[in-house]
């Protein structure tokens, strides 16, 4: 990492070691165990990972245990609510932020960008956009599935930060607190921000959280592979069944997708279920079944490895990269990694559909930038033109070419698509794709939880029927 001029202050407090199942993302920050890359020793054997929802916040990932995580989750997701509802009860006193003193010309940003690249890319932005301002912006970064505890308990303490970049997934749950500004009455600007962006930030119909860039899932294809097999890049599933198949021989299996790593399989099977007309508000609903058979067939063809259940996203994208998989699902996160594997020569698709015509529904990942209420209106306006200037069209181009994200912009996003064309697909997936949160708010966690578990149970066995009738009891069990 660089040395901070003057106009930026860097902190950056050493994280500890610490398990996460949140999604990336969709976010990031994938998801089986986290800790900095810039703590981790060398020479480990842990491997690098990243978050769909959080570009490249922290993760370390391993191939997750095959013990009870949904019952770990919930124990986490139980100190979660209880913590929401202290800060609740607290009231806006505690969120006001009204114990602290803060230096009138001094902002801080608290994000997940520990990243040593994701961190300087930061640095520079921030000291851009502190200069333009005339005021010192700070950024704090901590790993990706620390960012929601961290900032209710800076909220309980009165010393929330000036900005908060949550994942998209989680920022409905601090929204669920009273404790954001509405961003549009602050002055933050969405004229060129597509409407599925903007619902993404967006809480009950109120905007809390602006994306610089977004990312979604699209199908990689390995093009020697399919090239010397005399295949086309497959466009539908019942193509995407019989090229997986011609492609499977040996170790080599014709496709790699994550069914497991806690949120991750969950992120990858929403393209499925969407696409198909399923819906996360009727999980036993019969589209939602066929997403989840079209699966187990991928399976039951030997296409698909039983490994599937146990793999995070940067398990799939070593086992693409190993030439163990013709082709695979994944996010622009992984692009950077498959650039250093030059006799790699490797395409990308829109994730195919159920039938010929059909639209593909991706989901949006991404982390929101947005403003705490610290009841201080004049302090909270220049938070905002600190916001518009990091998602200006210069500085998300700027970004996005770093990243390999989408910029949310629609005018940096036609800049960014003639900069990187081989990456289009990801910008026409994006266009269409959905808010895990947009129909069910801070819910989502809930149907998480219980899609993790349907897989755990259809792909080992269980009908997909049975499994999904399970998911639905549970989450209406709450």
């Amino acid at each position: 990492m660089r040395t901070a001029r003057s106009v930026l202050r860097v902190t950056r407090p050493v994280p500890r070691v610490s398990h996460t199942h949140g999604c990336t993302s969709a976010g990031t920050a994938s998801r089986a165990r986290a800790s900095s890359p810039s703590t981790t020793p060398a020479g480990t054997g842990v491997r690098r990972s990243r978050h769909p929802s959080h570009p490249r916040g922290i993760i370390v990932t391993a191939h997750p245990p095959n013990g009870p995580w949904p019952r770990r989750r919930r124990a986490r997701r139980t100190g979660l609510v209880a913590l929401t509802a202290a800060c609740t009860v607290v009231g806006n006193a505690a969120l006001a932020g009204c114990g602290q003193s803060r230096d009138p010309d001094v902002y801080t940003v608290l994000n997940s960008s520990t990243d040593d690249s994701y961190h300087s890319w930061d640095a520079a932005t921030l000291e851009r956009c502190g200069e333009r301002l005339g005021v010192t912006v700070r950024q704090q970064s901590v790993p990706a599935n620390q960012v929601m505890t961290r900032s209710l308990r800076m909220a309980s303490s009165k010393s929330l930060p000036d900005i908060i970049q949550f994942d998209g997934s989680e920022m409905p749950a601090f929204a669920q607190t009273g404790g954001l500004m509405d961003l549009k009455k602050l002055g933050v600007d969405t004229t060129d921000v597509p409407q599925g962006i903007v619902d993404y930030g967006s809480y009950q119909g109120t905007y809390y959280g602006a994306a610089r860039t977004v990312n979604t899932l699209a199908l990689f294809y390995n093009k020697d592979i399919l090239g010397k097999a005399g295949l086309e890049v497959p466009t539908t599933w019942q193509e995407m069944r019989e090229t997986a198949g011609k492609l499977t021989r040996g170790r080599q299996y014709g496709i790699a997708l994550s069914a497991g790593g806690a949120e991750d399989g969950v992120y990858q099977f929403t393209p499925f279920m969407w696409s198909n007309g399923g819906d996360e508000t009727d999980l036993d609903g019969p589209k939602v079944v066929q997403a989840l058979d079209y699966w187990k067939s991928l399976l039951a063809d030997g296409s698909l490895s039983k490994s599937t259940i146990n793999w995070t996203q940067a398990d799939v994208n070593d086992q693409f990269m190993a030439g163990n998989a013709a082709m695979m699902i994944n996010g622009p996160w992984q692009v950077e990694t498959l650039n250093t594997k030059k006799d790699l020569h490797w395409g990308i698709a829109r994730i195919p559909v159920p039938e010929a015509g059909d639209a593909s529904v991706g989901p949006l990942g991404g982390g929101e930038l947005t403003i705490p209420d610290i009841g201080d209106t004049a302090r909270e306006k220049t938070s905002a033109k600190i916001i518009n200037c990091m998602a200006s069209e210069q500085e998300e181009v700027s970004y996005a070419l770093n990243s390999w994200m989408i910029p949310a912009n629609r005018k940096a996003a036609a800049t960014w698509r003639k900069k990187v064309p081989s990456l289009s697909s990801l910008a026409d997936q994006v266009a269409v794709a959905r808010s895990r949160t947009a129909k069910v708010g801070s819910g989502w966690t809930s149907v998480s939880l219980a899609l993790q578990s349907a897989f755990q149970s259809a792909l080992t066995g269980q009908s997909s029927a049975s499994a999904l009738k399970h998911a639905q009891a549970r989450v209406e069990s709450g």
